[in-house]
């Protein structure tokens, strides 16, 4: 019955080394899921993470800074305007009258450079330069561009980035990058006038720089605290890809191995079986022949030609069992209960009586369900001919609840269940194999048995 296979029919389950060797046993090459690779893969990972979030950071945060500086440096821009120029712009100014310069260059000084604002100027409608605290540029004319005469009509202040090469700006010095801003002032006699600051745009940026030195260790902190949590369900998750691999691993290697020992077999039983029997017939006729043929011989008796006639018969019924062997049939259309009568009717010719009892209602069970039980009647029964000594067999199919139930049960030697596992130690496959099997499926694989009081094999699957 279904006892462990010997060393002949089975092969050695591969050793954990082997198991994870790049290749079978038949050379068939396995990836090789690493550990190592895939914490470091998911460490780079996170780190590329990080470090695209916090130049994404930086420069949102300079932005919203730069952005924030510049509307300060607007409002600045506005107060200084009409809270300290505007009461300065007189008659005598408009005129250029030297005293009404002095007097607005020392507010000027006193109370407005200062900081990161760098200069001012004070125009006309018409471009004319009235006042700057580069002496120089005053009573000269330009053009103003459109922001600068829109602002002066009335305008809200605007802010940009000044244009050095522009004529206006020639006194400052080359490579400074200044913020100017504009800001509306009125004469006297309420002619529209153009008040002018420039800003140090390092002092702008560096309010950005600030405002990301101060937000990005909050974000950038909880993110690599995130992902030092993370590292260790990493880890466990690369160990189950690991384990899972070693399985299916193991399971190839089962596979190869039992497809090789299922080679081996059916050559063997066709050789010491159907082989021999063809071999012993065409033996029998050729002596008949010859003896029907001597001169005066008798004729070919009766006897003999039903003999090998009987034996072709055996002949094929051995070659059909092992066609069913060889190449299951179609469950689906012909139903486990008729597979299963198909696979045992070969058996009283080899000595052992079938019992099948099969309870299950067509359709019932999953195809791969249907396959799986199947199989394992059929391994059972193999390994019943094979070790058992039997002369009978019993097989029962049924349902219990949402489980399906395999019973296979003999007459035989029995065995010791212990050693199953001693078997699975020396490398042998057989019940362990065929329970590894069951368990893949969610199922269970029981074995009751004892030396000279048969073995019986309980196998429940989900339907």
């Amino acid at each position: 019955m279904a006892h462990d296979a010997s060393p002949e029919d089975d092969r050695a389950r591969p050793p954990a080394s082997a198991a994870r060797s790049r290749r079978t046993d038949a050379g068939i090459p396995l990836p090789v899921v690493s550990v190592r690779r895939l914490m470091l893969r998911f460490f780079l990972t996170g780190l590329a993470g990080l470090v695209i979030l916090a130049a994404a950071t930086a420069f949102a945060s300079r932005r919203v800074g730069t952005d924030r500086a510049a509307s300060e440096a607007q409002r600045i821009a506005y107060i200084t305007a009409s809270g300290i120029v505007q009461h300065e712009v007189t008659p005598a100014l408009m005129r250029g009258d030297p005293a009404a310069l002095q007097r607005v260059d020392e507010v000027i000084r006193r109370d407005v450079l200062r900081g990161s604002l760098v200069r001012t100027k004070i125009w006309a409608a018409d471009g004319r330069i009235v006042y700057s605290d580069e002496a120089r540029l005053i009573g000269e004319r330009f053009t103003l561009d459109d922001d600068a005469q829109r602002v002066m009509a009335g305008g809200e202040a605007h802010a940009e980035i000044s244009d050095l090469s522009k004529p206006e700006n020639r006194f400052e010095r080359p490579g400074d990058r200044l913020l100017e801003v504009y800001a509306p002032l009125s004469s006297p006699s309420g002619t529209p006038l153009l008040f002018e600051v420039y800003f140090s745009y390092g002092d702008v940026t560096a309010a950005g720089r600030s405002l990301w030195l101060a937000f990005a260790p909050v974000v950038l902190g909880a993110l690599l605290l995130l992902q030092l949590l993370q590292l260790p369900s990493a880890w466990s998750m690369a160990r189950r890809l690991r384990r899972g691999q070693d399985e299916r691993e193991l399971l190839l290697q089962h596979a190869i191995q039992s497809s090789d020992a299922e080679r081996r077999r059916i050559s063997g039983d066709l050789h010491d079986g159907s082989v021999q029997d063809l071999v012993g017939v065409s033996f029998a006729l050729s002596a008949a022949l010859r003896r029907s043929g001597a001169p005066g011989g008798p004729p070919i008796e009766p006897k003999v030609v039903e003999t090998a006639a009987e034996h072709v018969r055996g002949v094929i019924t051995a070659l059909r069992s092992l066609l069913v062997e060889i190449y299951p049939p179609n469950l689906e259309e012909e139903g486990l209960g008729s597979a299963l009568a198909d696979m045992v009717a070969g058996l009283p010719s080899k000595g052992i009586t079938p019992r099948l009892d099969v309870a299950v209602p067509a359709g019932e069970l999953r195809p791969h369900t249907t396959g799986l039980i199947y199989r394992t009647a059929q391994e059972l029964v193999r390994n019943t001919l094979r070790h058992s000594g039997a002369s009978a067999i019993t097989i029962q199919v049924a349902t219990v609840g949402n489980r399906v139930r395999l019973t296979v049960e003999d007459d035989g030697r029995g065995f010791d269940p212990r050693t199953i596992h001693r078997a699975q130690a020396d490398g042998h496959v057989g019940l362990r194999g065929l329970g590894d099997l069951v368990a893949e499926a969610g199922g269970t694989l029981e074995v009751e048995s004892a030396p000279g009081k048969g073995t019986m094999v309980t196998v429940e699957v989900p339907k």
